[in-house]
């Protein structure tokens, strides 16, 4: 079946995870803490966590699985371009990030790898929307400073020392606004107290070269594929500063309508917009996350849904043109245009 639907508002999801976290999504969407291991609000999700059945699924209002509903009616969910170029699947998975504790220096893989071991058709390449940091020094770790051999890396990993692992990283302060694209293959880790929303491709494809202390079962780290075939998707390479800065935007000074915060668009398409004047969307399957404020989304088809800081949504292509205003700042994200696409 074919037809419209309006754009739908969604509860917080948030699957058991190992780390601590989730006090800032919390706050964000104005409701108590009620797990100290809900680190990651997975928003409009039609991904599952790995070895799940269900983890990580998004459901509507009336309690349908948003993949099952996607899957009914691609068309109207997604678009018909898009559906020629991926058929029901959406290609993107956004999650509120809160970690409470440093991540664990991990890294995913890209399109090929994922293919030729998991079967799938996506990697894991990802962006980082800083939404806000709390404590001194907030700071992501990204690529190693310098090459590193591949014996090097087995050993770091054998070991677990995780003090040449976290050292060999490139430190960058983050603040709000920062915006960071992650290419897959790239060893990364993420301080408490760093709020982020994410985009990355819908997989939950991680390799956690420093887990003693993380996981519970020391063999999940390279997720089946055993040791030496996981450490393969490693970018092993230098990343210099200069060659860094072509992955992270500064964008908290800039407050048009609608800021792009991500370069790269090939794997998903992130805008922050700002309503104090009306901002107009082409039809897309998005997912919007309001970060400050209030204001209106009126849908051509759909009518108006009011908006407040927190709220998460989920815009079906079928909702049709719609406009943003009020006074609200929001996350507009996106999967990657079709080709031929804007």
């Amino acid at each position: 079946m074919t037809g419209s639907i309006g754009p739908v508002r969604l509860e917080p999801n948030q699957p058991r995870h190992f780390y601590r976290g989730g006090g800032s999504i919390a706050g964000l969407r104005g409701l108590p803490v009620t797990t100290e291991f809900g680190p990651e609000d997975w928003v409009g999700s039609t991904t599952t966590r790995f070895g799940h059945d269900l983890a990580g699924l998004s459901s509507l209002p009336d309690g349908t699985l948003l993949r099952d509903a996607v899957a009914a009616d691609p068309v109207s969910w997604l678009g018909t371009e898009h559906v020629a170029a991926f058929g029901s699947d959406t290609a993107l998975l956004v999650k509120l990030l809160d970690p409470a504790q440093r991540l664990p220096v991990h890294c995913h893989p890209d399109n090929s790898f994922a293919a030729k071991h998991f079967g799938c058709r996506h990697g894991k390449t990802e962006a980082w929307i800083v939404v806000g940091t709390s404590g001194r020094g907030s700071a992501v770790h990204i690529g190693f400073r310098q090459d590193v051999d591949a014996a090097t890396v087995e050993q770091w990993v054998r070991g677990q020392d995780r003090t040449a692992m976290l050292g060999a990283l490139n430190t960058i302060p983050v603040a709000p606004g920062d915006a960071v694209f992650v290419p897959a293959g790239l060893p990364h880790a993420i301080d408490g107290g760093v709020f982020l929303v994410e985009l990355q491709q819908p997989t939950d494809f991680s390799i956690t070269l420093e887990w003693r202390g993380f996981l519970d079962d020391p063999d999940s780290w390279h997720l089946g594929l055993g040791g030496e075939v996981a450490l393969r998707c490693v970018d092993r390479s230098g990343w210099s500063v200069d060659r860094l800065s072509s992955l992270i935007r500064h964008t908290a000074d800039r407050r048009t309508g609608v800021v792009e915060l991500i370069g790269n668009t090939d794997f998903f398409r992130a805008d922050r917009l700002h309503t104090d004047s009306p901002v107009e969307m082409d039809p897309s399957f998005a997912v919007l996350v309001v970060l400050e404020g209030t204001g209106r989304l009126r849908a051509e088809h759909g009518g108006t849904t009011e908006l407040r800081k927190g709220d998460t949504l989920v815009l079906p292509h079928s909702a049709g043109q719609a406009t943003v205003d009020g006074g609200a700042v929001a996350v507009r994200c996106r999967p990657p245009a079709p080709k031929g696409g804007t």
